[in-house]
């Protein structure tokens, strides 16, 4: 029965993974061609980080992700916050309203935020796409935050207040803290969403604009480039090292881990 669980974990994985690491095969691939290997080579890398289009459809990805992640993090955590404290029945019927932008097609999301920005004479471009990714990314932040507003004490705050701190202090150093692993939570769900958004970005964005999925959508109609491979490499490597570092701190940090370490050393 155990051999038989863990096949069928191989096979999901291998089926999760086998299209990421033929991915990252081709992006050292000399031949441009899928169905042949041309020999090893790193010449898609050096062609893509020469490339002006590439790099500023990349530029514009990161800054627009980084600071969406950051002003949906702020508003999301102060909407959570804010409903935390109504009431159960409005707080419930408020939550619904939040959740819709998930819930909803990413096409009615884009076509309505479109509309939107034409009604209020607004010129598309920078500016409306980074509006378009705040209002999107926002729901996943209070959806990440929420959970830990439950968790927390609800005597710590008031403590605080009775011992002198104004709302803003109290807020900052009790609260804040036993909550920021969900405002982190979801200020990384809401860079994620980002960055691998496309169909909002496509009808957010003005000419001139565009980010690394509109990028690749306008290359796939001439056949996909070997150096978007390539870049899909560099930015798995990078999201990999990441979550090894993130979950490394979190096992220095959980004093039961250590716990556990020490117990299998112990026969030994």
């Amino acid at each position: 029965m155990k051999k038989l669980r863990k096949l069928y974990i191989g096979l999901i994985m291998a089926f999760l993974y086998a299209p990421i690491l033929l991915l990252i095969l081709y992006s050292f691939n000399n031949s441009k061609s899928r169905a042949q290997w041309g020999g090893f080579t790193l010449r898609w890398y050096r062609e893509l980080f020469a490339d002006e289009a590439i790099m500023a459809a990349l530029g514009t990805t990161l800054s627009i992700g980084l600071l969406a992640a950051l002003l949906s993090t702020v508003l999301g955590t102060m909407g959570a916050v804010a409903l935390f404290q109504m009431k159960r029945t409005p707080r419930k019927a408020l939550l619904s309203i939040v959740n819709l932008p998930m819930l909803n097609s990413e096409v009615v999301t884009g076509v309505s935020l479109m509309l939107l920005f034409a009604a209020a004479n607004i010129q598309l471009g920078y500016g409306t796409m980074l509006m378009a990714h705040v209002a999107f990314c926002v729901p996943y932040v209070v959806l990440s935050v929420m959970p830990k507003l439950r968790q927390l004490d609800p005597n710590l705050a008031e403590a605080a207040w009775d011992l002198g701190a104004t709302p803003w202090q109290g807020f900052f150093r009790v609260i804040l803290p036993d909550i920021m692993p969900g405002v982190f939570s979801g200020f990384i769900m809401a860079l994620t969403m980002s960055i691998d958004d496309f169909v909002v970005s496509f009808f957010t964005t003005g000419s001139g604009v565009s980010n690394l999925s509109i990028t690749i959508y306008t290359m796939a109609k001439r056949g996909i480039s070997p150096k978007i491979n390539a870049l899909s490499t560099i930015i798995f490597a990078c999201v990999f090292i990441l979550l090894i570092g993130i979950n490394m701190q979190d096992f220095k940090k959980d004093p039961r881990s250590k716990d556990k370490v020490e117990q299998v050393r112990i026969p030994y």
